[in-house]
């Protein structure tokens, strides 16, 4: 699978490596999927400087490359996802495969089932209050 190169501000960063080792008992591929994604990411800035950067809390709009469907998320920790309000967990393959992305980078991800899927940043919104 492709991987570009990624970034993440420092405290996405760590908190991310905590929950990647916290899931390894409930969700060890995503998890495993998810450490794999902090420990390759650059280390940024603050936020105000990585705005096209996909962080959490972000709102995404990706197209899955396959079928072009276009889809807009918000990435959220495990415990705020509701995907019925398009807020989508970093701990799923989706989820993990976007944190660190930014603005028109590609990414091949492997959905549970095991099929390959490749997603393009379309724009990403940043709340003020992230």
């Amino acid at each position: 699978m492709t991987k570009p190169h990624i970034k993440m501000t420092k405290d996405d960063h760590e908190r991310l490596s905590r929950l990647a080792s916290f899931a390894t008992d409930r969700s060890p591929e995503v998890a495993s999927f998810l450490a794999d994604e902090v420990d390759r990411a650059k280390i940024v800035g603050h936020r105000a400087c990585v705005s096209e950067l996909v962080q959490m809390g972000c709102m995404v709009e990706f197209r899955d490359d396959a079928t072009g469907k276009v889809q807009t998320v918000t990435l959220v920790y495990p415990g705020e996802a509701d995907i019925e309000q398009g807020r989508v967990s970093v701990l799923t393959p989706i989820g993990a495969a976007l944190i660190g992305l930014s603005l028109g980078q590609s990414m091949d991800w492997q959905t549970r089932t095991g099929t390959v899927k490749r997603l393009t940043i379309l724009d990403v919104k940043v709340p003020e209050a992230v």
